[in-house]
């Protein structure tokens, strides 16, 4: 696998933003079909339609439940991954219950979590649980949720949705996402069976590759085409014109 493949490959391309139409999406799936990223995490509603415009393609179908923010009802999460993987996906990205996780009750987080797992096996998918970071106070809830998904062997676990503001000392809201602080303790506290995925802030080729070093294996991306297309200029590697002049100068996030 060459140096651009494998920074592809670590890439779940984001299509998650509210105002996203249904031709943006089918947009960020034709990116991501020229790029060969490891995925398209896409709005629920439009898993199906994802799964026919990647079909023969290397790049899987990846959405996400509860989201962003983890609240309904751990039957509900079930029921959304359920129809998640009968429409096509095989990779689902899970919000913890975060009332639930700062309330200490980690015996309904471990069910649920495990019930999803459980959801996702059967129909052949992997998961990877969301902690959202951003609304935990320590490090202590971030250690125990590592060690709840190691139990139960979940495939990843991740930093942020992106989408977790909190409100700042001026009023206005914004997050961290991805800090190297946090993939530093996810990687040391989690088993090593689990893999981590970043998510949030990750812009830059020079984010990726601290992430890459840091133990990092996916990252949850919209600036695809910006991370890949200075990996292959820093590398001299020629770029196909034909695909990069098709999605230069997007600013929708695709």
């Amino acid at each position: 696998m060459d140096k651009i493949t494998e920074l592809a490959k670590m890439i779940d391309h984001s299509l998650l933003h509210p105002t996203m139409t249904d031709e943006d999406l089918k947009k960020g799936c034709e990116l991501a079909k020229a790029y060969h990223t490891a995925s398209v995490c896409i709005k629920p509603y439009a898993v199906k339609q994802a799964a026919a415009w990647l079909a023969g393609s290397d790049v899987l179908v990846c959405t996400v439940i509860g989201f962003p923010h983890g609240n309904s009802t751990t039957e509900i999460k079930v029921a959304e991954t359920e129809k998640a993987c009968l429409d096509g996906a095989t990779e689902i990205d899970m919000v913890v219950n975060i009332g639930k996780v700062l309330s200490h009750d980690w015996a309904y987080i471990s069910t649920e979590i495990k019930q999803i797992h459980d959801t996702c096996h059967t129909h052949n998918a992997i998961l990877k649980v969301i902690f959202e970071n951003d609304f935990l106070p320590d490090d202590s809830y971030k250690i125990k949720l590592c060690e709840i998904c190691s139990e139960i062997g979940v495939e990843f676990i991740k930093t942020s949705t992106g989408y977790g503001y909190v409100k700042q000392a001026d009023g206005s809201y914004n997050y961290k996402g991805a800090t190297e602080h946090d993939l530093k303790l996810m990687r040391e506290h989690a088993s090593s069976q689990v893999q981590v995925k970043a998510a949030g802030g990750i812009r830059t080729l020079d984010e990726l590759l601290k992430a890459k070093e840091l133990g990092v294996t996916r990252i949850g991306a919209t600036a695809t085409v910006a991370m890949l297309e200075e990996a292959k200029k820093r590398w001299g590697i020629q770029t196909d014109e034909s695909v990069s002049t098709s999605f230069a100068g997007d600013t929708k996030g695709y």
